[in-house]
């Protein structure tokens, strides 16, 4: 390395005996004890999601979610998350930093009416490194029907920091269910991104200068709620590949608990095969979702609606024979039958009993 140069042996490099700040599999090591020690105070893993554990039922149920050595914890017994935190605390040496405000760049409001997550400290900065701290806000984040190609014939700009800036972004979306879209639709250009896209990114960051403050909000209800997922795609959006682009939402009674913007995989010959192919996206997502929730929740799990906008995708869904030949002859692929299985078979399962709808 540089500055450490031995006269003579210019052409040597030195051998690392052990880093400084710990070993390769330090991680692996830390989460091995943290499991064992979780496992060891009753907690057990769950099954959709490893870095969730939870003890107990009813009332005196605990959840606590990993991330690296951070926990987040939650109950409906005061008395079992202080006694947790005492266990926690005789096996390691931990912090207790009350209720949860500040969480991996998330910014947590808890009131009695509900709990409200944004990211505007992040967004402020994001705005800093990009140099539009005090650029003029914009009302939208995109020109309408904004179209640009990985060939385009405008001047290059710096690729290193178009990616920081779209990667700075692409976190951004984790409370911004607005950006999902655009920030995947930039993110398609990082290898060669030219005037034309930097532009559009800059846009972006104009919407953002002006919301700021922008974020979720999940209102408290003592009623039922149900799990309802809707998908819609467009047909051959993208001018280079003439992939289609898939849209997924989650509500968890009147709240949006998850979003998805992707290109597909594969090119759809029809606006159909397009709106098949989302439906497959939000059937497995919501498969997945209604199983964790019904470990959360500590009952058996209830099944799951989801809405899709196009009366020939449902109809495909519906008839499995039609959908295997369809799947062959015009995908050449059959992992999108996943989504007929669900809807056309009556599983043991009640969470694979979904309800295809046009809404």
């Amino acid at each position: 390395p540089a500055g450490f140069v031995v006269a003579g042996k210019e052409h040597m490099v030195l051998r690392l005996n052990k880093v400084l700040y710990g070993l390769r599999q330090a991680p692996r090591a830390w989460y091995a004890k943290l499991d064992a020690s979780l496992l060891a105070l009753g907690f057990h893993q769950s099954s959709s999601e490893h870095a969730v554990y939870f003890r107990a039922t009813g009332a005196r149920r605990l959840v606590v979610g990993v991330y690296v050595d951070d926990l987040v914890i939650t109950g409906g017994d005061s008395a079992e998350l202080e006694q947790f935190k005492d266990e926690m605390k005789g096996t390691f040496q931990m912090s207790d930093l009350g209720l949860l405000k500040y969480y991996l760049g998330l910014e947590v409001n808890q009131t009695e009416d509900g709990i409200t997550v944004c990211q505007r400290a992040y967004a402020e900065k994001i705005l800093e490194m990009a140099g539009m701290s005090s650029t003029n806000p914009s009302l939208t984040p995109m020109e309408s029907r904004l179209k640009l190609s990985k060939s385009s014939a405008a001047p290059a700009v710096d690729a290193t920091d178009y990616r920081r800036i779209v990667g700075s972004l692409r976190y951004l979306v984790n409370s911004r269910s607005d950006l999902a879209f655009l920030v995947g639709y930039v993110s398609r250009f990082m290898e060669k991104p030219t005037t034309e896209h930097m532009a559009a990114v800059k846009r972006v960051l104009r919407y953002i200068a002006g919301t700021t403050n922008y974020g979720c909000q999940y209102r408290r209800k003592k009623d039922a709620v149900c799990l309802v997922g809707y998908s819609d795609s467009d047909l051959a959006g993208d001018v280079d590949s003439r992939k289609s682009t898939t849209g997924v939402l989650f509500f968890l009674g009147d709240n949006l608990i998850t979003w998805q913007s992707q290109k597909q995989k594969v090119v759809a010959l029809s606006s159909y095969e397009a709106e098949y192919i989302a439906a497959t996206t939000v059937a497995c997502q919501g498969v997945w979702l209604a199983l964790l929730l019904a470990e959360l929740r500590g009952e058996e799990g209830s099944a799951i609606t989801l809405k899709v906008d196009n009366q020939s995708a449902i109809l495909l869904s519906k008839n499995l024979c039609f959908t295997i030949v369809a799947n062959i002859l015009t995908l050449g692929i059959i992992s999108f039958g996943s989504v007929s299985r669900k809807v056309g078979r009556r599983s043991n399962t009640s969470i694979l009993r979904s309800s295809l709808q046009t809404f």
